[in-house]
């Protein structure tokens, strides 16, 4: 017996039915029944639907709110010690576990002091880290605002 010799057991397939092909089966309702809404296309009440009294989602009060602010990842100066090199982009601070969510910009903040040259690229910095950065000899490197963006604030 060899791989392409073998076939399923007797009965244990069976054909899938083809509804609504003509006379002789499942032809005019496709085994549906007449009319009614579980006859039509599309038909169902939605999971959440308990019969036309008011649901419990809107039953239940409204809470809490979407803040729109952008929520940053925050680095020291006193974290940039740590991190080895002259050039700090993302993925040095990633790798050096300053970084968790990938998903959120970076801001450096002038916490701490820093004993080296560095520059270092970020989303956003305050300006009293952009100082100290500079003072030690380093500069901070911010990503250069869309031209959009130059447009609405001019």
């Amino acid at each position: 017996m060899k791989l392409h010799e073998l076939t399923p057991a007797p009965g244990s397939r069976k054909p899938k039915k083809r509804v609504g092909r003509g006379p002789g089966g499942t032809d005019k309702t496709a085994g549906r029944g007449h009319k009614g809404q579980k006859s039509r296309s599309g038909a169902g009440k939605g999971s959440f639907f308990e019969g036309g009294r008011s649901t419990l989602i809107s039953r239940l009060p409204k809470r809490g709110f979407n803040n729109v602010g952008t929520t940053y990842e925050v680095i020291n100066l006193a974290q940039l010690a740590n991190v080895e090199g002259d050039t700090l982009d993302r993925a040095a601070l990633e790798l050096a576990g300053l970084v968790r969510r990938k998903n959120r910009p970076v801001k450096l903040l002038g916490r701490g002091e820093v004993t080296r040259a560095v520059t270092v690229h970020v989303d956003a910095a305050s300006e009293a880290a952009v100082r100290a950065v500079e003072a030690a000899g380093g500069r901070v490197v911010l990503p250069a605002a869309s031209s959009e963006n130059a447009e609405q604030a001019g």
